[in-house]
């Protein structure tokens, strides 16, 4: 849709750019401006100005700049004319249409938001009659309270080809408006009777990005035809509904996923309705087919590392495998998407029901970077014994990272791989140091260089007890860990809790994803990392965390010694002095007093 620059002008002048940023920003006035915290990056001082009368806002942290149009685009996601109709409504302008055939296609558009409006309180309505009671105990059942049902505006559709065919007719709506809005199915035989499509199912409205009725999606009840139907069915594509591009519960998680920085996707409506009674209200879905670029772009423009919690069954992996593929093609430095995978057999609803909220923030805490996803993907969890499987393995890891146009994601993502793949081929070569057991009890051996380990748990302790600071910070501090990032982070750490001492696990887990240490948080911090330091985890008595840290750090100083010692035995081969014997004694005598207590 085609829009005049004067039609564009008058709709900025109608529209007091500090009134819409103020119902979405805490604005102070200053002079001629106003300031506030911005709301497309997390910030503690304020950096984000408007100018009503130069009609722009800026951000001075981020970069995020714009005009009234702008900001609308940005904060709600929406297209341009979506933007434009959206503040047209606002400032009580019409929207001049360009021809004869626009105007036409609005006005269709338009009467069959209404339609699927009383079509969604039809369905509300019979929810609540006699004819509902099954569909009402099965919500009810499925644990969901009066709040979340109203809420989300679930319904029931009764068991009859013509019943809501009968109650729209009442309002005026014709046979052809209700096919073309997807309620009722038209036989390919026109002198057949259309029929209702959803019937004896559990409705669920669908919306579009402002907050509009698009579709529904239909859950089976149980009865003769459970076995001969799908358990599932959407509304077909119409004029309003292009299944690909739209997710559900986007327009209510929209503003919260914003507010935490972080979107969770899960599979399916039960799924997002669950998580918000629960409390996570920043969850949606795609509708019944695993993500699209389409939508990976939509959940972009909300956050810039959205989650992906999917089943832990074959199926659920197999289409966390697909988004990873598809977002491959769509990366660019700043966005991503992480993957939290749910343990077999359970989905948001059971994990919650079962081990409670906490165990649903645990396992967000816990996401992956895409990278690991497909690196799993591809090796299957399998150590790479042959030459064979490595190639294999790594001309996989090669296409993917050619499917990245962002030249600078490429070569990070390439760069990774290649990383991996030569461990890989150290293992298989036993080219590494000697695989190691952490902690008195350990329950599963390192399968990692024994050195890098222990510098991963060094860290990785610390950030589960913050409280240990006092006791081991003056030692990390004296350290210079092997891989430059793990070091950065180590700095990091160390000069957080300095200036903040009173932080918690989750506080500086945020401090540091807020800061760019994501992706090395993630290598520190995976789920299957704790099999080596149980002692690491959060939940761990500090005396017993303290004791790990110790006897790592006692494991960690030693190897250092032994390279040392050798280097220094080499020295007196070549030089027989006095200074490089005593040299020697010395560092044997550290050798013998650090491994005290632990061999």
């Amino acid at each position: 849709m085609a829009f005049t620059p004067q039609f564009l002008d008058e709709l900025r002048l109608r529209t007091a750019l500090a009134d819409l940023v103020g119902k979405r920003v805490r604005l102070i006035r200053k002079g001629n401006e106003y300031s506030g915290l911005c709301p497309f990056h997390k910030e503690k001082t304020p950096s984000f100005t408007v100018n009503e009368e130069k009609g722009f806002y800026h951000c001075f942290g981020c970069g995020a700049h714009g005009s009234a149009i702008d900001f609308i685009m940005n904060i709600e996601g929406l297209s341009f004319p979506e933007a434009v109709e959206s503040l047209a409504q606002q400032a009580g302008v019409e929207v001049p249409l360009d021809s004869p055939q626009e105007r036409e296609r609005a006005r269709v558009r338009q009467s069959l938001y209404e339609v699927m409006d009383m079509a969604c309180v039809f369905f509300e309505q019979k929810l609540r009659m006699p004819e509902g009671i099954v569909a009402l105990d099965y919500l009810r059942g499925r644990g969901l309270d009066e709040d979340t049902i109203g809420k989300f505006r679930l319904g029931f559709a009764p068991d009859g080809r013509g019943v809501l065919k009968a109650a729209l007719r009442r309002e005026n709506i014709t046979d052809e408006q209700m096919v073309a809005a997807g309620l009722l199915v038209q036989p390919e035989d026109k002198g057949q009777q259309a029929y209702d499509r959803f019937r004896n199912r559990v409705v669920f409205p669908i919306t579009d990005k402002r907050n509009r009725v698009i579709a529904f999606g239909g859950r089976m009840m149980a009865g003769e035809d459970e076995k001969k139907l799908a358990k599932y069915l959407n509304s077909p594509e119409t004029e309003l509904f292009h299944k690909g591009h739209v997710l559900y519960n986007l327009a209510q998680a929209s503003n919260v996923s914003r507010d935490q920085g972080t979107l969770i996707v899960t599979e399916g409506y039960m799924d997002v309705i669950a998580l918000s009674q629960a409390g996570f209200e920043n969850a949606v879905a795609p509708l019944g087919t695993a993500l699209t670029e389409e939508q990976i772009s939509e959940l972009w423009k909300v956050v810039r590392e959205p989650v992906v919690c999917f089943d832990g069954d074959t199926a659920g992996v197999r289409a966390q495998g697909r988004a990873a593929e598809r977002a491959l093609a769509l990366l660019k430095p700043g966005y991503a998407l992480r993957f939290a995978t749910l343990p077999a057999g359970e989905d948001p609803d059971s994990l919650i029901a079962t081990k409670g909220p906490e165990a649903m923030r645990e396992l967000m805490a816990r996401a992956e970077p895409l990278s690991e996803v497909l690196w799993r993907l591809e090796t299957g969890g399998r150590l790479l014994k042959t030459p064979e499987q490595r190639a294999s393995v790594q001309k996989a890891l090669e296409d993917h990272a050619r499917r990245i146009n962002d030249p600078t994601v490429r070569a990070h993502f390439s760069k990774d791989f290649k990383d991996r793949i030569w461990v890989a081929s150290s293992r298989g070569a036993r080219k590494l140091a000697p695989t190691i057991s952490i902690g008195a009890g350990a329950t599963a051996v390192a399968k990692i260089d024994a050195h890098a380990l222990q510098e991963r748990i060094l860290i990785a302790t610390l950030l589960g007890h913050p409280e240990l600071f006092e006791q081991v910070g003056e030692t990390l501090g004296t350290l210079q860990f092997s891989s430059p990032g793990l070091d950065n982070l180590r700095q990091e750490v160390l000069k957080t809790l300095a200036d903040k001492p009173n932080l918690d696990t989750e506080g500086i887990r945020r401090h540091l994803c807020d800061n760019g240490f994501s992706e090395m948080l993630y290598n520190v911090w995976g789920p299957k990392f704790f099999v080596n330091a149980f002692f690491a985890k959060p939940e761990t008595e500090i005396e017993t965390a303290l004791e790990g840290w110790e006897e790592v750090y006692a494991l960690y100083n030693n190897s250092d010694l032994r390279i040392e010692i050798k280097e220094e035995s080499q020295r007196l081969i070549d030089d027989t002095s006095s200074e490089n014997f005593n040299r020697l004694n010395a560092l044997s005598e550290q050798k013998l007093k650090a491994s005290k207590g632990v061999e």
